[in-house]
């Protein structure tokens, strides 16, 4: 007899091995963290003693579920900002809240929060992407459960990381730690290719190899992040990563949603897990990823949940229902992933797309002792019929459910027993959990008083109170302008040809200004586009009494800059304007010097809505002495440009419109 520290005997075995051996009622003998013998009661009981015998109860009795993609400290962000597509989800609020509040702090708790949800739910692994890695690995090390813990790399500055180069240090830092440790596996996560150029691509795939460390990675998300690269890269994501040796490392692929067959059949050759997400790629209406034909063509496809912001919880049953239902109905065949392959998913599956196979996954001598028990009892799960051999399958995939979990073990220690956790004081977090969202509640209330506040929370903004003298001449043609501006006493210093693009945004509160989204076209001599500039302006009020010389001539703004790093559709999606006007017009912007004092004249064609032509001359100003004189000298260029000063116009473009429109 050999003596052992704990046998679970008069249990439903489900080994998940390669031959799917169930043992009824079966036993798993351990010794300390590993696993000694698999096999059925009777041939255990007679082989080994322990000094803890458990009785099942005739439970199931299985590995533990592998979570193979997360962002475990977005529990605390859960059901913070839904109803959103991806970017507006990610850019506007998730981001902005997480360089607010994210700090080692903020990460332990709600890594311990997310700890607490996989232990209840039967979750023993998980693969995490997220700030502050090395306090999670803290965190989840504390509770007992195993994870790969992966430093985020991104270009922009992160909560933990001014650069993408601070956060490759961190990610050595993370790997000379823990490499070693019997439940923390240090990796890399860069974050997708829309937020790591080529340089952290190079880095990262460097970096890796030097350790030989996992990589963790969003591929193909949604059907944006394929066409942007494709339109600026000309290759799909997958193709596009390979020239980085990407396919080299040791890589597992978040979503991989949009991806072709190629791209699929290189993944799978190169031995790239891939992590299905169903619920998140759901909630953000990402798409359908073609898991059948990923499994069809032999890809270790694992199931994750994504992080809690985005699903919004951590349930891992909910997610092998979801993945098995979602490919029955996207392939139009029932018989597509069956309920073994299912839960295969969960857990070898999973194990071999974390590339770690070899130590969990399954109920194997030499794995580690990973295992939780199911109670099938309850009446969502009666009565169990036997005359299917994979029945039992079935039941745990479309009937189980998370609370059904009553035990879970990890490296041979339990974490839960009977339902009650062991390693983790359940009131207290979530007393502190409901303090930090309380402070982010506030937050984001005063955020979203204005529209300045937002415009600040998504990139910042420059104050640039500015005054101009200013003055419009509607005209039938710019020829005779174009003409005028060779006269002798006017010197051009630059010439520009732009075809410009506004958007002007109005909201319920006129004191919030107007919004305005300006796309700029370069045009060359030949009309062919050289290059494009994205600003935004938040105008705000525009006359200033003390400074106004002339009430024809002069404009004033006071009004804020930023740089247009999203989209049209992201800007509208996030401010929530009450109404939109659009302008297009073709500029001819001539930048002149006139009696020694430099003048910007605009020659417009305002194509939508079509309401002509005009010539418009300003100059910026800084004092009432200055504009009085730059006033007066915007007359005499009326005069000689050939243009009646009785024609001036002195309203903006928006309000000309605006007033067009109205009519």
């Amino acid at each position: 007899m050999h003596s052992l520290s704990t046998i679970l005997r008069n249990a439903i075995v489900l080994t998940m091995n390669q031959d799917s051996e169930i043992f009824e009622p079966g036993a798993v003998a351990i010794d300390g963290d590993k696993i000694v013998a698999v096999g059925s009661e009777k041939d255990i009981l007679s082989q080994y003693q322990a000094a803890e015998v458990i009785d099942c109860g005739k439970k199931v009795l299985m590995p533990g579920l592998i979570n193979t993609h997360t962002h475990i400290p977005m529990t605390l962000l859960r059901g913070l900002s839904d109803d959103l597509r991806l970017d507006v989800w990610l850019m506007g609020y998730m981001m902005p809240v997480e360089r607010e509040f994210v700090s080692p702090e903020f990460v332990r708790l709600g890594t311990k929060l997310g700890c607490a949800e996989f232990i209840r739910s039967g979750v023993t692994t998980y693969n995490d992407m997220y700030y502050f890695e090395d306090d999670i690995a803290e965190a989840t090390a504390e509770v007992g459960l195993r994870a790969l813990a992966g430093q985020t790399v991104l270009k922009y500055p992160s909560p933990d990381a001014e650069s993408y180069e601070d956060s490759l240090v961190l990610c050595e830092k993370l790997i000379q730690k823990w490499q070693g440790h019997p439940l923390i596996i240090p990796t890399i996560a860069p974050h997708a290719v829309y937020t790591c150029p080529p340089e952290v691509l190079t880095s990262v795939v460097e970096l890796a190899k030097k350790y030989n460390a996992i990589v963790h990675f969003h591929v193909s998300e949604t059907k944006d992040e394929v066409e942007n690269l494709r339109k600026d890269q000309g290759l799909p994501v997958v193709p596009y990563i390979r020239k980085f040796g990407m396919l080299e490392t040791k890589l597992i692929a978040a979503h991989c949603v949009f991806i072709d067959e190629g791209e699929i059949r290189s993944l799978q050759h190169a031995g790239v897990g891939i992590a299905h997400n169903p619920t998140s790629n759901l909630k953000l209406a990402s798409g359908f990823a073609p898991v059948a034909r990923m499994m069809e063509l032999g890809c270790n496809v694992g199931i994750g949940t994504d992080g809690s912001a985005s699903n919004n919880d951590l349930d891992m049953f909910e997610e092998i229902r979801l993945a098995n239902l979602i490919a029955k109905a996207t392939t139009g065949d029932p018989t597509v992933l069956p309920a073994r392959q299912t839960l295969q998913m969960a857990t070898i599956l999973g194990a071999k797309a974390l590339h770690m196979d070899e130590l969990i996954g399954s109920l194997e001598p030499g794995k580690r002792a990973d295992i939780i028990l199911i109670d099938i009892s309850p009446v969502h799960n009666q009565p169990r019929f036997k005359r299917e051999p994979d029945g039992i399958y079935a039941q745990i995939i479309y009937a189980s459910k998370s609370t059904d979990v009553t035990d879970t073990m990890v490296n041979g220690k339990w974490l839960m027993r009977d339902r009650e956790l062991l390693t983790i004081d359940e009131q207290q977090l979530l007393s502190e959990s409901a303090v930090v969202a309380a402070k982010i509640d506030e937050f984001l209330k005063d955020r979203e008083e204005s529209v300045f506040s937002k415009l600040i929370a998504i990139g910042g903004a420059a104050e640039e109170e500015s005054f101009e003298v200013q003055a419009k001449v509607k005209v039938d043609s710019i020829a005779p302008v174009l003409e005028a501006l060779s006269k002798p006493g006017i010197q051009i210093m630059r010439k520009r040809h732009y075809h410009e693009y506004d958007t002007y945004f109005s909201f319920d509160r006129p004191a919030q200004g107007r919004l305005r989204y300006r796309e700029d076209e370069f045009l060359d001599d030949m009309g062919r586009t050289t290059n494009v500039r994205s600003r935004l302006t938040l105008i705000g009020e525009l006359e200033k009494p003390g400074v106004q010389s002339d009430s024809q001539i002069m404009l004033s703004r006071s009004r804020y800059l930023a740089p247009a790093t999203h989209s049209l559709r992201f800007y509208q999606e996030y401010f929530k304007p009450v109404s939109k006007i659009e302008i297009e017009k073709n500029r001819l912007r001539y930048l002149i010097q006139y009696k020694n004092t430099e003048f910007y004249i605009n020659l417009d064609t305002i194509q939508q809505p079509n309401i002509g032509n005009f010539v418009e001359i300003k100059s910026r100003t800084w004092s009432r002495q200055d504009a009085d004189q730059k006033t007066a000298l915007i007359h005499e260029l009326v005069t000689y440009l050939g243009l009646d000063n009785t024609e001036i116009n002195t309203l903006d473009y928006l309000k000309i419109v605006e007033n067009t429109l109205g009519k």
